[in-house]
């Protein structure tokens, strides 16, 4: 079997076990079974199997099949697609760092005015996983990592689109209110004359950090899915395990957790 349609099979895995667990419906149900903490146990399991599934396999078969656009061999177009994912690494960075306590963390209670880099879009994370991954798609060499990166990327829009459905339910009018003032695209709210860029808002260090994780990246690219993508899944399963506890732990602190899918 051509490995981009594998690729694209465990993706379809990964997202519609990731969305459809987290559905209102399914979702009450199993909780209503296992309890909060056994639907989270469930979700997360699955999640990281899935996740870990699709990333093993493309670091297994990534030079195999047909090719891909290669469009980092266009030097009209390589320093573009660079750049691109310069920029989506430094907004993940960002949307890790401030997802805590945001308006669109799933364990926060209130929704504030958008402010810092939700001004630039009100999904930093998700905007740069698909910024990186769009660039990654049309880089690729082979069409199984064309079909590896472009489903990286549907995730992360559907991801966003998902999680302001989730938090509109949620918060209402409130939500919409702040929905209306961002945008998920960077820059758009802001050039639509919604939204203005306040430099003193931003978290100048944490893009700092940003930039430099983009530099290691590219130190060790070679090697990044070595041992069978073992050094992507550690670090994404666990980054994500992290952000969850500090989101929770900081929700706790300010009075009680709303129940909400990881």
């Amino acid at each position: 079997m051509e490995p981009a349609l594998t690729v694209a099979v465990l993706w379809l895995l990964f997202a519609g076990t990731h969305i459809g667990l987290a559905t209102r419906r399914l979702r009450a149900a199993l909780v209503a079974r296992l309890g909060e903490a056994g639907f989270t146990a469930l979700f997360s399991v699955i999640a990281s199997a899935s996740f870990a599934a699709a990333i093993a396999y493309y670091a297994a078969h990534r030079t195999e099949g047909a090719p891909g656009l290669a469009l980092a061999n266009v030097p009209a177009l390589r320093g573009a697609l660079m750049a691109v994912t310069v920029t989506g690494i430094v907004l993940l960075s960002a949307g890790s760092v401030t997802y805590p306590g945001s308006p669109y963390d799933l364990f926060a209670r209130t929704v504030r005015a958008p402010r810092g880099i939700e001004r630039v879009t009100r999904h930093p994370f998700f905007a740069g996983l698909a910024l990186f991954a769009l660039a990654h798609a049309l880089i690729a060499t082979r069409l199984v990592g064309a079909v590896a990166f472009g489903g990286l990327a549907l995730v992360a829009i559907v991801g966003a689109r998902h999680q302001d459905a989730k938090l509109l339910a949620r918060n209402g009018r409130s939500y919409g209110d702040y929905v209306a003032a961002t945008s998920g695209l960077p820059l758009a709210a802001i050039l639509a004359g919604r939204q203005r860029l306040v430099w003193r808002e931003l978290p100048l260090g944490t893009l700092a950090a940003g930039l430099g994780t983009a530099a290691a990246l590219r130190v060790v690219h070679g090697s990044i899915f070595a041992l069978g993508g073992l050094w992507v899944i550690v670090a994404v399963v666990g980054a994500a395990g992290i952000f969850a506890w500090q989101s929770s732990r900081r929700a706790r602190r300010h009075g009680a957790v709303i129940p909400a899918h990881p």
